[in-house]
């Protein structure tokens, strides 16, 4: 008793500045993404027009660029090895976020026919730029469930997760905050920049600090102990034995033979497109029904509020894994799956979002931000799954096939959000949908279809693996 308190008072800690760095560039990732979806409204439209449904083309061609480097950037990030995988990634997508900026140096607001040229030539640049973004960033995650599964034992896996990943609230959250006055004070040109230049910042330290645990000078023998638990037991753990770990991968093809893999692609794809559509679209949301421009007080704190909401509960849904494991005495698998039934529920809440956004803006906001931690707990225990199902070698693999689905699903919400949009503000009274009319109905709609995605999709998951079955190669 007394040696193993010895041992974990000596233990050091650099797990956690690992995780430190994740939540930095899953912070600088959304808000990259976020400059356009808080500028578009009511800055970049003034001077290229665009409706909603040209909005939903480059969002959703985002989702879809998006979705297809997820299939090729995990098997990039465990062919190249997390430490040059991830520098490259986030090299490319601040590139691509700065790159925002030179579709509108220049521009020139016109009329007439020329007016619609210019209009429809700037989705095409933005287009292109999105691309570059979206090539970027979609080894984020793929690398970030790499160094979390090579950092931290399966128990503690969903919590460190939820940490960096809460990264995609804050940055959510510092956004609106932050952004609207940039383009505000500089012009919207600017605040790509600016936002786009801290990924630059970010790889410095990215550079100086990562190494694998068993080559890292920042973790000792008991930190090193206490990571190597699920691989090793009972046994000291070497270098050599880690190694030994890593060797054996899974062809690419071979992954999609597994119901594990399926399991965790159905869980992306149901879920994923919600949590976009609520980024890319609340600021157009507040925009559209209360008339609150982005940069407007009342925007800033209808936006901050909902994702200080989702950043704190999404932290704890981090954690109720790891309490199901230490004090209910569960397996991490079982344990996660329970967690993630009990968030499917959180987004059934987005039902009543429209209803009671009739008396105050305040509801649809506290109610969407609700089901955005439910979405983050959700995804954080959903990207454990694979560690828990997956050698190593093959997590990052695993990781972009799920996240291409995910994309796809994205692409399809935010493209038919942006039609259905579009349509129904045209159409006005002539559009209804559970006693809303025009554009609120268009609304409710997708509202109802957030609400039961997470439900849905925890049940076929269930069905694919009803039980807790590691793959074991030959």
């Amino acid at each position: 008793m007394n040696k193993n308190n010895t041992q974990c008072s000596a233990m050091s800690g650099f797990r956690w500045t690992m995780v430190a760095l994740l939540f930095v560039a899953t912070t600088i990732n959304y808000m990259d993404r976020q400059v356009l979806s808080l500028t578009w409204k009511d800055f970049i439209s003034q001077d290229f027009s665009w409706t909603d449904s040209q909005y939903g083309t480059i969002t959703g061609c985002f989702s879809i660029f998006y979705a297809v480097a997820c299939l090729f950037a995990g098997k990039f990030i465990d062919w190249l090895g997390t430490r040059k995988g991830y520098l490259w990634s986030i090299f490319i997508w601040s590139a691509g976020a700065c790159l925002h900026a030179a579709c509108g140096w220049g521009a020139i607001k016109f009329g007439n026919a020329l007016g619609l040229v210019i209009s429809t030539a700037s989705v095409y640049m933005f287009i292109f730029c999105r691309m570059v973004l979206a090539i970027g960033e979609s080894g984020n995650f793929p690398a970030a469930i790499k160094v979390t599964a090579e950092y931290f034992p399966k128990k503690d896996r969903a919590f460190a997760t939820s940490i960096f990943n809460s990264g995609a609230s804050i940055g959510a959250l510092v956004a609106p905050a932050t952004i609207p006055l940039l383009a505000s004070r500089w012009g919207w040109e600017m605040a790509f920049i600016i936002i786009g230049a801290l990924g630059f910042v970010w790889m410095f330290f990215w550079f100086g600090l990562y190494q694998r645990p068993e080559k890292s000078s920042h973790v000792n023998a008991a930190e090193l102990e206490y990571i190597r638990q699920d691989d090793i037991q009972g046994t000291a753990v070497t270098a050599a034995d880690a190694t030994e770990t890593e060797e054996k991968s899974i062809p690419f093809l071979k992954c999609f033979s597994f119901r594990q893999t399926w399991a965790f692609i159905c869980g992306k794809f149901f879920t994923d497109g919600v949590w976009w559509f609520f980024l890319f679209w609340a600021p157009a949301y507040f925009s559209d029904q209360y008339g609150y421009r982005s940069d407007s007080k009342e925007a800033i704190m209808l936006i901050s509020v909902l994702y200080l909401i989702v950043t704190v509960i999404s932290i704890g849904g981090g954690y109720l894994p790891k309490y199901f494991v230490e004090k209910k005495g569960m397996e991490p698998y079982p344990g996660r799956m329970k967690a993630m039934l009990i968030f499917a529920f959180f987004p059934l809440l987005a039902l009543f979002a429209q209803p009671l956004g009739r008396f105050s803006a305040w509801y649809p906001a506290i109610i969407i931000g609700l089901a955005g931690a439910g979405h983050q707990a959700w995804s954080a225990n959903l990207y454990s799954t694979i560690g828990d199902m997956f050698p190593k070698s093959t997590i990052g693999t695993i990781t972009g096939v799920g996240t291409t689905m995910g994309g796809l699903a994205s692409f399809l919400i935010n493209k038919g959000a942006g039609i259905l949009f579009t349509k129904s503000a045209a159409m006005g009274a002539g559009f209804t949908f559970m006693g809303f009319e025009g554009k609120e109905a268009g609304y409710m709609i997708v509202f109802c279809i957030c609400a039961v995605a997470y439900l849905f999709g925890w049940i076929v998951m269930k069905i694919l693996v009803p039980k807790y079955k590691p793959i074991e190669l030959d």
